[in-house]
């Protein structure tokens, strides 16, 4: 007898297997070859491609939730959650209502991708990484762990996200109504790479292939192909030749 709650609008395809204590909503689809793990949640309108591995307690397709006061959240009608084929999502992942996930990406443990958010093709979403709601990531990005993406953020192909850096998109720390009028993330253009515990400030620009040391505070756009060190981070020299992206041999 299965302890499972499987709703007959739902579909689960051939081969697919799920473990104890699971919940597939109404209009749910699975693909074929799936894994999924006990305690999965995987809410209505959700659709999950073939061949994903869905690990224990992870929750796909979660409504918002809208705090009284809130400055981002908006009440809104939004599509099912869309995770496409060969990807992985860890254990206590959260993935709400509205996100779209590319193919053979991978969400670590304790990750949570916020509503209105895409994540390209071969993407590696770090363990404990948060991406607030309306950003927009590239393919073959990676968040290493416990990354902080703040809202309205945009990331082009090749980023690489160094654990713990942080963003912000509200110069006026939630006081003065004045805020609501410049909100913006950050924007990390092809190849951008960001350092250890490096802080980048709202609306700021890292420049294609350009790197943010470990630490840094970044207060201004930075330029192409140039590192940036310090509080506040200013140019210090040239990203290495050999590191540029044009130098490597990987696929577009």
């Amino acid at each position: 007898m299965s302890n499972s709650i499987v709703s007959s609008s739902a579909k689960l395809g051939q081969n697919t297997s799920h473990g104890e204590f699971c919940v597939f909503g109404d209009n749910v689809t699975v693909g074929d070859g799936c894994v999924i793990g006990h305690g999965v949640k995987i809410h209505a309108d959700s659709v999950i491609g073939d061949n994903v591995r869905i690990d224990d307690n992870a929750v796909i397709g979660k409504f918002p939730m809208k705090a009284a006061n809130s400055a981002v959240t908006k009440e809104q009608i939004l599509e099912g959650a869309a995770i496409a084929s060969n990807c992985i999502i860890g254990t206590n992942v959260v993935i709400y209502r509205g996100c779209r996930i590319g193919g053979k990406v991978l969400v670590a443990d304790l990750a949570t991708v916020r509503e209105n958010v895409s994540v390209g093709e071969f993407t590696i979403v770090g363990r404990g990484v948060t991406i607030e709601n309306f950003c927009e990531i590239g393919r073959y990005c990676k968040l290493e762990s416990n990354v902080y993406l703040c809202a309205y953020s945009k990331l082009e192909d090749r980023v690489f996200v160094a654990p713990c850096a942080a963003t912000s998109n509200d110069n006026y720390m939630g006081r003065s109504k004045e805020r609501f009028k410049h909100f913006k993330g950050v924007t990390v253009l092809k190849g951008g790479r960001i350092g250890v515990n490096a802080t980048i400030l709202p609306g700021k620009t890292i420049g294609a292939d350009s790197q943010v040391a470990g630490g840094a505070l970044v207060t201004r756009d930075t330029p192409a192909k140039k590192i940036v060190a310090g509080a506040p981070a200013r140019e210090w020299r040239d990203v290495a030749a050999e590191q540029l992206l044009e130098n490597q041999d990987w696929p577009e």
